[in-house]
């Protein structure tokens, strides 16, 4: 099953001393490479007893103030692990490109402010998602969700759809982030940029 690569590798001169500069081209030339999701992303995490855990989710913006942001519900599993251990990796993946980003760094939550500006334009049915599903839960059957959907559509009818207490978002503050851009032979390039006193150094990695 092993695919060759056949694209332009990734060398120190056409990379950005930035890597939010690097990681902006990248994101645009994946989602103008027509990839579905080009914002989706594995985070992974470690809870309180070490044992690691991961799940695709979406990033919601990015920058050197910001971070990678994302947005869920505060009863999940992730979050119970985010509040045991503050810690993440995340891993974007863009195989047409054959390319991938990983970034380590710590987690903070987003303000009161942050949360209702992005849960206010997000569609109504997804605003209306965050309060039926209680994230990470067992539930009986999926009839279950139809329920409490339509009892939450109904408490809803005709008003705003307020943010849950419960939902919200973080942001992973990189410390280091890594950009592989695969070669033929397997011997790839990886550059990653390391934070700093002064802003970010930069290092080639053997494949």
């Amino acid at each position: 099953m092993r695919q060759p690569y056949e694209v332009p590798g990734l060398t120190e001169e056409a990379a950005a001393g930035d890597p939010f500069v690097q990681f902006d081209r990248w994101f645009a030339d994946a989602a103008e490479a027509g990839i579905k999701e080009p914002n989706a992303m594995t985070l992974a995490t470690v809870d309180a007893g070490g044992l690691p855990d991961a799940r695709v989710v979406l990033l919601k913006g990015v920058g050197p103030e910001d971070g990678f942001r994302f947005y869920t519900n505060k009863r999940s599993r992730k979050a119970d692990e985010l509040a045991a251990r503050a810690e993440a990796a995340l891993v974007f993946y863009w195989d047409a490109l054959d390319r991938s980003v990983r970034v380590r760094g710590r987690v903070v939550e987003l303000d009161d402010a942050a949360n209702d500006a992005y849960f206010a334009q997000r569609p109504r049915g997804s605003q209306l998602g965050a309060w039926v599903s209680p994230q990470s839960s067992i539930i009986p059957d999926r009839g279950h969700l139809a329920a409490e959907q339509a009892r939450r559509e109904a408490e809803f009818s005709g008003r705003d759809v307020p943010r849950p207490p419960h939902w919200g978002g973080y942001a992973v503050m990189p410390r280091a982030i890594e950009f592989w851009q695969g070669q033929p032979s397997r011997l790839h390039d990886r550059l990653r940029y390391e934070r700093s006193d002064g802003g970010w150094s930069r290092v080639r990695l053997a494949p």
